[in-house]
């Protein structure tokens, strides 16, 4: 199946949610309305990347990943792509660099979950996704501590925006990064996988709720 590179207007402000979407579940959903109203985005853009560089372990065929994210979001604000693979980026530096070239006078603005935050600077060139973009950061209650203690939220401490602002984090100029809560129930794409609740080929059940968030795609 041919999926084409998203639309997008100069002026527009799209969120991104990268991840290997293996398999994006009900969580991906949760969050992803949680940003849009959080942080006041006109768009967001699910990333299903070809591949984590951070795990050894390949994901499910894109095909079956990308057709199973479908069938999950129904919001006509949410846009599932495989941009990565089609720009052939492999890192997330690379890839919100393409996006930029190709998407000129577009705001975008990089999502991300506290766990994330955690190990942010691991991630290749990580001080130039902060650089590049605002990166806004959903947790659930308890995660606090770990996320702001994290190297990348000290190194960037003076860039904070604080969560009542959490609306001004798309208009402001990089780096800028704000840290909102989300209290969600656990569900996690490792979870699922491993008790057996997505084969390659398998789309979501209808009784899919809306609640929970993914902690590691």
């Amino acid at each position: 199946m041919r999926h084409e590179i998203p639309h997008a207007r100069p002026g527009q402000v799209i969120g991104l949610l990268g991840g290997s979407f293996d398999p994006a579940h009900a969580g991906h959903v949760h969050i992803t309305r949680a940003a849009l109203r959080l942080f006041g985005l006109d768009r967001v853009w699910w990333l299903v990347s070809p591949g984590n560089p951070l795990k050894a372990r390949g994901p499910a065929p894109m095909a079956d990943r990308m057709a199973r994210a479908r069938a999950l979001i129904r919001d006509p604000r949410v846009i599932v792509t495989d941009f990565e693979a089609r720009a052939g980026t492999r890192y997330t530096a690379e890839t919100i660099a393409a996006l930029q070239a190709t998407y000129s006078g577009v705001r975008f603005v990089w999502l991300m979950g506290a766990d994330n935050l955690v190990q942010f600077d691991r991630w290749q060139d990580w001080r130039q996704i902060m650089a590049r973009v605002p990166v806004g950061v959903l947790a659930r209650p308890g995660q606090n501590l770990p996320a702001r203690a994290s190297r990348a939220a000290r190194t960037f401490h003076a860039a904070r925006i604080k969560a009542k602002f959490s609306r001004a984090l798309a208009h402001a100029d990089a780096p800028a990064w704000c840290f909102v809560n989300v209290p969600l129930r656990d569900i996690s794409s490792s979870a699922i996988r491993a008790r057996g609740g997505w084969m390659a080929g398998q789309v979501p059940h209808a009784d899919v709720g809306l609640s929970g968030q993914g902690r590691d795609e």
